[in-house]
């Protein structure tokens, strides 16, 4: 997420129409890419419980089945990245921005792969419990990736001046420093995981046993995502300045949002490692903790955009319409705020114990039959503008939280079991 924030911060810098581009081009590859990096994030459950159930095997078998899924899924999301511009256009996006997303989707189809490995390791590592690799691994890529941007984007060391298009270059190439980087960090945990290769990776049966506890988290992070994406095909109905400022606006809240995700995979992982220990009251107490840290952080970052919103939207762009009309949005974002920290940590939860076909069916209904309708009502018939899509988006997420506080006491009220992927799981 901090790889998009900077190439948004940088620029942020050139025009209005390149800030457009990045929004528009990192929108369009996040809804080709989302779908398979929710698939991988069955790992949570599969590896946490393997390793609460001190089943190396297991571990193996999941981390191996990633991989192949990575490799399936990162085929897939770069041929749909390929037709970015025509796309585009039928969306009746402005036309100047259309030919700079379209190079800014190009430029990131090299960094689809490692997009997918890096995420396969992530979730392998932090189901282990270990998380110092990653940390160390995204900070030095993000180093990397200011030094590219800044050669990329503004043409310096005799490089040609690319703007948006740039930054995709160097996102790209800095994914492939996250998951070469990260291997080798982390190799002495990795290696047991990967070292032989279990013929058994292939087998089909697990697999798709594995893919309907994945593709239902992936159908969730796609609506969720997609939800804002079509709120900023909305935005680009009103132009270029509306596009920007609700870029500015969404970055801060995403980076936000970053906090409670990693709150969520907490959770998912430990209430994971519970169950696979048989330990339900071990895995009930982390959900509370969960939920509880979720909303006071998240408490912290409304008080934010709900005071200072204007010098918050400065730190993304020098241009005062732009600036202005990103201020307007983010108090919107801060009463939101509490309601997203419940609806991931909830979901996260969820996750730790198998439970993702459900989640999915509450943010169609919330984001999708709630939301939406409501963005486009406030948006265009009520006249309300960019203010009135975003007030479209507090009320599905709202309604989404309320839906899986339901389900989560429903479904943590009953007997917890391990997910069956092999047969000797069971």
């Amino acid at each position: 997420m901090s790889m998009g924030a900077v190439d948004t911060v940088m620029v942020g810098r050139v025009s209005a129409a390149d800030l457009a581009a990045v929004a528009i081009g990192n929108l369009y590859f996040f809804i080709m890419a989302i779908f398979g990096q929710g698939v991988l994030f069955a790992l949570d459950p599969v590896i946490s419980q393997a390793v609460g159930a001190r089943d190396p095997i297991g571990v193996a078998r999941g981390v191996q089945r990633g991989l192949i899924l990575a490799v399936m899924l990162s085929t897939v999301a770069m041929l749909l990245l390929v037709p970015a511009g025509p796309l585009l256009t039928l969306a009746r996006q402005p036309a100047e921005v259309v030919p700079i997303a379209d190079g800014y989707a190009h430029g990131l189809i090299l960094g689809v792969l490692p997009f997918y490995a890096f995420s396969v390791f992530r979730q392998s590592l932090q189901a282990m419990g270990s998380v110092r690799p990653i940390v160390l691994t995204v900070l030095a890529a993000n180093m990397l990736n200011v030094l590219l941007n800044w050669i990329f984007i503004f043409g310096n060391l005799g490089a040609p001046r690319l703007g948006a298009v740039g930054s995709a270059w160097g996102t790209s190439l800095s994914r492939w420093c996250l998951v070469i980087l990260v291997g080798v960090l982390a190799w002495s945990r990795l290696r047991p995981t990967l070292r032989p290769w279990r013929g058994d990776a292939f087998a089909w049966s697990p697999i798709r046993r594995f893919l309907r506890v994945g593709a239902p988290i992936g159908a969730q992070q796609f609506l969720e995502f997609g939800v804002f994406g079509a709120a900023g095909l909305l935005m680009g109905l009103l132009g270029t300045i509306a596009v920007a400022s609700h870029q500015v606006a969404l970055q801060l809240a995403a980076i936000t949002f970053m906090i409670p995700v990693g709150i969520a995979q907490a959770t998912s992982v430990v209430v994971g490692q519970a169950v696979g220990r048989d330990d339900p009251d071990a895995a009930r107490r982390a959900v509370g903790a969960g939920l509880a840290t979720a909303t006071a952080v998240m408490a912290v970052t409304a008080v934010l955009f709900l005071t200072i919103p204007g010098p918050l939207a400065r730190i993304f762009s020098n241009d005062p319409v732009v600036v202005a009309a990103a201020a307007a949005l983010l108090p919107i974002a801060g009463v939101f705020q509490i309601f997203d920290g419940l609806q991931v940590a909830s979901a996260g939860a969820l996750r730790g114990v198998g439970d993702t076909r459900v989640p999915m069916l509450l943010n169609l209904l919330g984001f999708w039959c709630v939301g939406l309708p409501v963005s486009w009502l406030l948006g265009f018939p009520l006249d309300a503008g960019p203010q009135g899509v975003w007030w479209g988006l507090a009320t599905g997420i709202a309604v989404v939280a309320v839906l899986l506080l339901f389900r989560l006491r429903r479904r943590f009220g009953r007997s917890l079991g391990r997910l069956v992927i092999d047969d000797d799981d069971a």
